[in-house]
């Protein structure tokens, strides 16, 4: 089955016609509307048709605002979420300059969106003269073209649908429980941990009948829809938009008891439309920056996305694969930035795996952002999911989790199958709420670390699926073990190789400590599977640990009177 390309918009050259793709009713954006507004009868008439640029800005000379009162640009969730991984709020969080807004409005453009993270603005103007005077303004680094005035539809679609109705047991869980136990995200779920309390911000083109689809009422019942936001076109109705990002939802919050049940059913959400799925421009890097900064202003723990850019309708605007080195696109930034302001960022790693791209897209080529490729229901990689390094060497994707035939709600609102990256993104991301639920002292880097540390080829990632396939109870086990306070912070002994399958090297850093030691491996509730005396030397090799079980365990080399315990992940042979 072929991906769903509807999260891929930039498969260029491959997009289906519009009527094939099943699209409705197309909405021309260059015809002048007149818009009633009913509350209080004025009629408000669409103008000349404006482009949009990027203004990067030089500074914040001017602002308001002040870092040691954030309550007055950041809710107080979001405070105390930095306060809890000890973040400090910083000139990055400040809103941009009111002063340079203004004057940018007193000369005629229209503003359309801020980032406070990168210190700029969109705006929006007719008046071609009037945009190369402002490259010349004292606050103004530069100006980049970000959208045309006149968007018309795409005569091929960007995105389209791979799926099919599914035959299930009202019975069981659903087909979902497959793209559940690969994860073993079982381990978490029969602990109760199904991402309760958690805030996740999904990003993505448009969430068409979640308002109505009787497989989010539990999230509409109990409250947990906690807001939505369009920053494509704030007059839209993100519910009456595409169907694409209710099927990402599904992944994590859908629930149709004894049918189907996302990977965070009982987490809370905001819904935020950042994407036009009729046109592929730069502009919409710009809102997925917005939309990021509202997540973190809102709270939230967890972004998903399963969107991606490098090339647009517009060649000029295109990536390279040198821009995907991790932190130089927009995009990218503000995906990098969200994690270090604490927030856990999952990001599709794209459908361009089969294509002459063939790599990831940004912003999977973050730094600090979880790109997931797509493996099929018994592990393997599916051949659409885009493939690493980001360029420079970093391993891209991170890791991997069901994106081929991943069961979900599809565009009909009823349970089914589909393909593509987009939906092992918030597949796993769902997990990745349940396990900061799990670990709520947990950091977004210590979190991050565990989710690729528990994964199946961690001793040795490539760059089809990077990491491999995540264990939840491992990293589960990984974060609780990192936490103990009985864990020496100086360490007198290196281990290697870890995670490992058969053996250990141990090197002493301090041969003179003592003339012998006793070496035991324990399991996480203190017993002990392993044992042996050894004379202290600068080396010592553990043998034959096969059978050891897979998982977290525990090193004790005690010598003397000191003990240090050193945590070790074993994994399969």
């Amino acid at each position: 089955m072929e991906p769903d390309r509807i999260v891929w918009k930039k498969e260029i050259g491959k997009r289906e016609k519009a009527g094939q793709a099943g699209f409705g009713i197309v909405r021309f954006l260059i015809i002048i509307l007149c818009l009633s507004v009913f509350g209080n009868g004025i009629l408000f008439a669409q103008t000349e048709p404006k482009s949009s640029y990027w203004v990067q800005l030089k500074d914040k000379n001017g602002t308001s605002y002040q870092v040691s009162h954030p309550e007055a640009f950041l809710s107080q969730r979001a405070i105390n979420r930095r306060v809890r991984q000890q973040i400090a709020i910083d000139e990055t969080d400040l809103p941009v300059s009111q002063v340079y807004l203004d004057s940018l409005k007193n000369r005629g453009f229209e503003i359309f969106h801020t980032s406070k993270w990168l210190n700029g603005v969109t705006v929006r103007t007719a008046d071609t003269l009037l945009i190369q005077k402002i490259a010349t303004l004292p606050f103004v680094v530069s100006v980049q073209y970000t959208r045309p005035a006149n968007v018309l539809k795409s005569g091929t679609m960007k995105f389209s649908k791979e799926e099919t109705t599914a035959d299930y047991d009202p019975a069981n869980y659903g087909a979902a429980i497959n793209q559940l136990t690969q994860l073993n995200g079982e381990y978490l779920h029969q602990q109760g941990f199904r991402g309760k309390g958690i805030l996740i911000a999904v990003l993505d083109a448009g969430f068409l009948n979640v308002n109505t689809i009787a497989a989010f009422d539990s999230l509409r019942n109990s409250g947990r829809i906690l807001g939505t936001r369009d920053f494509v076109d704030p007059r839209d109705d993100i519910y009456q938009q595409f169907w694409h990002g209710m099927s990402v939802l599904s992944c994590m919050g859908g629930n149709l008891p004894g049918n189907f049940l996302g990977t965070a059913p009982d987490a809370s959400f905001y819904l935020i439309r950042t994407e036009d799925a009729a046109t592929e421009n730069i502009i919409e890097e710009d809102n997925w920056v917005s939309g990021a900064e509202l997540a973190d202003s809102l709270g939230a723990d967890v972004i998903t996305s399963s969107l991606g850019y490098n090339q647009f309708d517009d060649p000029r605007m295109n990536h390279t694969y040198s821009d995907l080195n991790g932190h130089k696109t927009r995009v990218t930034q503000g995906a990098n930035m969200a994690f270090l302001k604490g927030i856990l960022v999952f990001n599709s790693a794209g459908n361009e795996g089969g294509n002459s791209w063939k790599h990831i897209i940004a912003p999977s080529d973050g730094e600090n952002v979880i790109a997931v490729g797509a493996i099929d229901i018994n592990g393997i990689r599916a051949s659409f999911s885009s493939v690493g390094p980001a360029f420079g060497g970093a391993i891209k994707p991170n890791v991997a989790a069901r994106g081929l035939n991943t069961f979900l709600i599809t565009s009909t609102g009823i349970p089914g199958y589909a393909s593509g990256t987009s939906f092992s993104s918030p597949t796993l991301a769902g997990m990745g709420a349940c396990l900061l639920q799990a670990n709520p002292w947990a950091t977004v880097k210590e979190a991050k670390m565990a989710i690729e540390q528990s994964a199946s080829q961690y001793s040795t990632p490539d760059s089809l699926l990077g990491y491999g396939i995540p264990d939840f109870e491992i990293a589960d086990k990984y974060l609780k073990v990192n936490h103990s306070a009985n864990l020496l912070q100086e360490s007198l002994w290196s281990v290697s190789p870890n995670p490992f399958s058969d053996y250990i090297f141990i090197h002493n850093l301090d041969p003179i400590s003592g003339d012998n030691c006793l070496v035991s491996i324990f399991d996480l509730q203190g017993v002990c599977l392993w044992q042996s005396p050894f004379n202290v030397t600068e080396n010592i090799i553990l043998k034959n640990l096969t059978n050891l079980p897979k998982g977290i365990l525990i090193l004790s080399i005690r010598s003397g009177e000191k003990e240090e315990r050193i945590k070790l992940i074993k994994t399969a042979q």
